[in-house]
């Protein structure tokens, strides 16, 4: 279970590989060695306990998420039918504490699941995505490269409900690349970078706002380089983040 938690001067990071033992599944219960997903029927109940790479640190708490409404659709990305999203809670409240309540927030989240029968990196060279929460709605645009076609892009915008509409992507905007070089781009009108929150040689996960129907709104945008995870190179690093326990 990925973990990442984001204030100045105390990034904290996890995420261990478990094996097949450590996984277990009902159909309202997910458990990943000492962490777990319980859907409540209201709410999805997360608890964490888990260990920061490559320097151990302990990362315990709980986040709740409660879906302001649930999307149904699926979304294939790409033209072969491998691969799908689903933005189940498009827009979402949130309340997370951690190291017994010294660190909690309660904000406006999201949330959403994807899964494919074959490996990313077989289908794609490289994605960009983002989510921006406007007073209109839940914004949503995601570009990927495919390894054979021409790219692909959706946009979507998720009104109070969670009724989705196909919207106009907006132009690109190239983003100046952190410190690993991963090219990334957002989409929408004066785009600005507020921060970088991850740094990697294959991903970079960044902060952004942008003007939305007239107001700025805060982004969350993610950029995938697949050519680089497949390097060998990269797959011999990924261990020193992300520490395998058998």
């Amino acid at each position: 279970m990925n973990v990442a938690l984001y204030r100045a001067g105390s990034d904290r990071w996890a995420m261990t590989e478990r094996g097949r033992a450590a996984l277990t599944q009902t159909p309202d219960r997910l458990s990943i060695g000492p962490s777990s997903m319980r859907w409540s029927g209201e709410s999805l109940e997360i608890n964490i306990d888990e260990w920061t790479a490559p320097l151990p640190s302990r990362v315990r708490g709980t986040v709740t998420l409660k879906p302001q409404a649930i999307a149904e659709r699926a979304y294939v990305l790409d033209a072969d039918g491998h691969h799908h999203w689903r933005p189940i809670a498009p827009r979402a409240r949130v309340e997370a504490r951690f190291d017994g309540g010294a660190l909690a927030w309660s904000g406006d989240g999201y949330f959403d699941c994807n899964w494919g029968s074959e490996p990313l990196e077989h289908a794609f060279r490289n994605w960009h995505w983002s989510r921006a929460h406007a007073a209109s709605g839940a914004q949503i645009h995601y570009h990927v490269t495919p390894r054979a076609g021409g790219e692909r892009s959706l946009s979507v915008q998720f009104d109070q409900n969670g009724v989705a509409s196909p919207i106009s992507t907006p132009p690109s905007a190239s983003l100046s690349p952190p410190f690993w070089g991963v090219a990334r781009s957002a989409r929408g009108d004066d785009v600005r970078l507020v921060r970088t929150l991850e740094d990697a040689p294959f991903y970079a996960r960044s902060h952004l706002t942008a003007t939305i129907d007239g107001a700025e709104a805060d982004i969350m945008h993610e950029s995938l380089s697949l050519d680089r995870f497949r390097h060998p190179i990269v797959r011999a690093m990924l261990p020193f983040r992300m520490p395998r326990i058998a």
